[in-house]
């Protein structure tokens, strides 16, 4: 007897689409004139799958990446050690030493604990800057010529916080960051995440961090022509019900029949990261045929309208508008979320 594993097909996946991910690093890059793009590959590649994304962004020429832990950064090490930088952005703690010190990535230092905890490693780090954004980084203030005397500094960064948006905070942290540089040497400076890369080019530097952009994430309208969708979830119908005049369907009875007509049952759900949100406002699709979501999202079903597709049955799949401006308008949750948030259930599927 055998003792492989038998496969069992998934009943919902999520597309993931090599050519627009490459397609956005690229226009990214493009868009960041004389400053070289990165990628920010935290949060297991915003949830797509961390060792495919770092591969194919290397194969097209990214050198920089930007993780949250160090727990992330040993996920990726035998794929970027000695090829490309991984940057730690929480810092290094004093658990986290006996890794760091040997490890071939690089802490990026938020305080001044943490910059005399490094001091005597004589290993390559970066500094954070706090600009405005009070969430990490080292004040201005607090910084003098001497802080990293003798250390190997090769960023020194900040972070925009509202860069989405035409608010006078991105001029003041502009400001703040350069008065930074100032007082601070680094081999490299850097600014400007995705919105910020759509600033303008006194907002670039020498390294740009686009994170959501490249799997999709559209934060201001310089955006709208240049990236492209990345993850396109699908399900499989798995029942298809006649619904009668009068019938209440789901949770709540939040949708109520007004005449006959079928409906479709995915199996998909919240426990996915298709969130409540989508109840009553979400839409699949098949081919160009839209299938609004039905009465409200369960933990492991939705239900999709068939009027305009009566001749799906079960076994076919469809497709979810997951466009994330258009999913976050139908949801009420932010592009960082949606993208984030989708399931360990959904097979990642690359093409």
């Amino acid at each position: 007897m055998s003792d492989a594993k038998l496969i069992i097909p998934p009943t919902a996946t999520v597309r993931l689409d090599s050519d627009a991910l490459v397609s956005n690093w690229r226009a990214l890059d493009q868009m960041s004139g004389q400053a070289k793009a990165g990628a920010a590959v935290k949060s297991n590649a915003y949830g797509l799958g961390v060792r495919e994304v770092v591969q194919r962004l290397m194969a097209v020429g990214c050198k920089d990446f930007f993780v949250a832990n160090w727990q992330e950064a040993q996920e990726i090490e035998d794929l970027t050690a000695g090829k490309a930088g991984v940057s730690v952005l929480n810092g290094v703690r004093k658990a986290d030493l006996p890794f760091a010190i040997q490890s071939p990535a690089k802490p990026v230092l938020n305080s001044l604990e943490q910059v005399q905890r490094w001091k005597s490693s004589g290993r390559p780090c970066d500094i954070m800057i706090n600009s405005g954004m009070n969430r990490l980084g080292i004040n201005l203030d607090d910084l003098d010529s001497s802080l990293v005397r003798g250390m190997s500094v090769d960023m020194v960064m900040s972070h925009l916080a509202s860069a989405d948006e035409d608010v006078p905070q991105n001029a003041a942290q502009l400001e703040q960051f350069k008065a930074a540089l100032a007082i601070v040497l680094g081999k490299r400076t850097s600014l400007a995440n995705s919105a910020g890369i759509a600033l303008g080019s006194e907002y670039h530097f020498d390294v740009t961090r686009p994170g959501l952009s490249l799997y999709g994430g559209i934060q201001r309208p310089a955006l709208v022509d240049v990236i492209r969708q990345v993850a396109i979830p699908q399900a499989e119908i798995i029942q298809v019900r006649a619904l009668r005049a009068g019938d209440r369907l789901g949770y709540n009875a939040q949708y109520i029949a007004a005449e006959p007509h079928n409906v479709g049952i995915l199996a998909m759900g919240y426990a996915d990261g298709y969130l409540r949100g989508f109840s009553n406002s979400g839409m699949f699709m098949h081919e160009d045929i839209v299938l609004p979501v039905l009465g409200r999202v369960s933990m492991d079903l939705i239900a999709i309208d068939l009027s305009a597709a009566p001749y799906l049955a079960e076994g076919d799949w469809v497709a979810c508008e997951y466009d994330l401006e258009i999913a976050s308008a139908q949801s009420g949750l932010s592009q960082y979320e949606l993208i984030t948030g989708l399931g360990n259930r959904l097979a990642r599927e690359w093409t």
